[in-house]
């Protein structure tokens, strides 16, 4: 399954891409997210994994995010592993002028057993969660108080 997803954030791009590329940050508005972990390979670069433990409903999920591209402020490439679900996200960051950045994410998911079923019957739901985590950021990134 893959889908593109694309917000325009009130914010310089340097802006957009400073609080986007916070592991601290990432729970301001990521209100699932329970834990951060770098587990390899230098943070924030090509090749660097990190745990991530969300809570999905009542079930807690853990997944393994790899970085397989940083380019800022261009690109933002990385892949997200869990239980019978891969997910590769492209994230292209374009400054449209001083004040306004696009992110645009193409988002490729490769899902096996159950998730596959529900990758079928369901993709309009992934894109509304993709969707939904960028609005998020949108509206933290515009009311960061040192924006």
């Amino acid at each position: 399954m893959k889908y593109t997803t694309s917000i325009l954030i009130d914010q310089p791009r340097s802006k957009v891409i400073e609080l986007f590329d916070s592991t601290e940050n990432m729970y301001k508005w990521q209100p699932e997210l329970l834990s951060f972990e770098h587990i390899s390979g230098e943070p924030g670069q090509d090749g660097a994994k990190s745990k991530m433990r969300y809570k999905m409903g009542k079930r807690e999920i853990d997944m393994i995010e790899t970085i397989t591209k940083q380019n800022f402020p261009d690109e933002f490439d990385c892949t997200y592993e869990a239980n019978k679900v891969w997910n590769l996200q492209q994230n292209t960051f374009r400054e449209i002028n001083s004040i306004q950045t696009q992110w645009i994410s193409i988002s490729i998911f490769k899902c096996s057993g159950f998730m596959k079923i529900m990758c079928w019957l369901m993709p309009g739901a992934f894109k509304k969660q993709t969707l939904k985590s960028m609005i998020r950021f949108k509206e933290f990134a515009e009311n960061a108080k040192d924006a």
